[in-house]
């Protein structure tokens, strides 16, 4: 009988495993596995949007959490269907520091996914209002205005913080998922890491490609420079920590450097 999901030590080889591969991508599939993440991604920030619009003038509470509701869909998409998602990729550094992969190899892998997330979150941005899905003054646009508001509002400080926090939860669910053995463990397993880190208002970088392009396509006063310098960077700066130093890292001095070190030793006696 196959086990039904990884203890904690198997996921983190699996982990490493993974990030080996996802380093070996040609430039190609990355950049194309990159814009179907961006655009997946989008499609759950579409989703928050039009739940939360209907709810707003009930509770704020419940409004959060049933938009919070939905958003998963996104990395679900990426993770089950196929797709490569930087905030994800952060465990690459996992790989890394067992030496399995270089330096070079995960940057590149970084930067072409980080492009191509950018590029399906901002050509869905702009469909959806050539398509009219937004229509200034209705309440579709109205509350992409105020999250964009509130993400804007936020110190640099703030931001990195929440980042932080933020791809923590993303690469647990993550991480969860590279534990479960079939789709519909998967699905749960992510969901309620994700769903959690979008109602407690964290920032997450790509989510925020969506997000904020989209409300100055319909009139938000904010320039390209003002929305990569006060909120994308320093939300992508908080994920990295995250995602790819506190998880993965602590995660690997715990599961993987014991078993590498009893490893050596029993080299060494033979």
């Amino acid at each position: 009988m196959s086990k039904a999901f990884l203890s904690p030590g198997e996921i983190a080889e699996a982990t490493i495993a993974t990030g080996v591969k996802k380093a070996n991508h040609s430039t190609v599939n990355m950049i194309i596995l990159g814009i179907l993440a961006g655009l997946f991604i989008s499609i759950g920030g579409h989703a928050d949007i039009t739940i939360m619009q209907t709810f707003t003038d009930i509770d704020i509470g419940i409004t959060k959490f049933l938009g919070g509701a939905v958003f998963p869909v996104g990395l679900l998409l990426v993770v089950v269907a196929g797709g490569e998602l930087f905030t994800g990729n952060c465990l690459m550094t996992m790989a890394l520091v067992d030496k399995k992969i270089t330096l070079n190899q995960m940057l590149k892998n970084w930067s072409l996914v980080y492009l191509g997330n950018f590029i399906g979150s901002i050509i869905f941005a702009a469909s959806l209002v050539f398509a009219g899905a937004y229509k200034l003054g209705g309440p579709m646009a109205e509350t992409a205005l105020t999250i964009a508001t509130g993400k804007m509002s936020a110190s640099v400080a703030q931001i990195i913080v929440k980042g932080i926090y933020a791809n923590i939860l993303v690469c647990l669910a993550v991480w969860l998922a590279y534990g479960a053995q079939d789709i519909a463990s998967k699905t749960i397993a992510m969901w309620f890491p994700v769903m959690t880190f979008v109602m407690l208002g964290f920032e997450h970088s790509i989510a925020n490609m969506f997000f904020l392009p989209l409300a100055k396509f319909l009139g938000f006063e904010v320039s390209w420079a003002q929305m990569w310098l006060h909120n994308i960077i320093p939300a992508t700066i908080g994920n990295i920590i995250g995602g790819g130093i506190v998880i993965p890292l602590l995660y690997y001095i715990v599961y993987i450097l014991p078993q590498r070190k009893a490893d050596i030793k029993s080299k060494s006696r033979a």
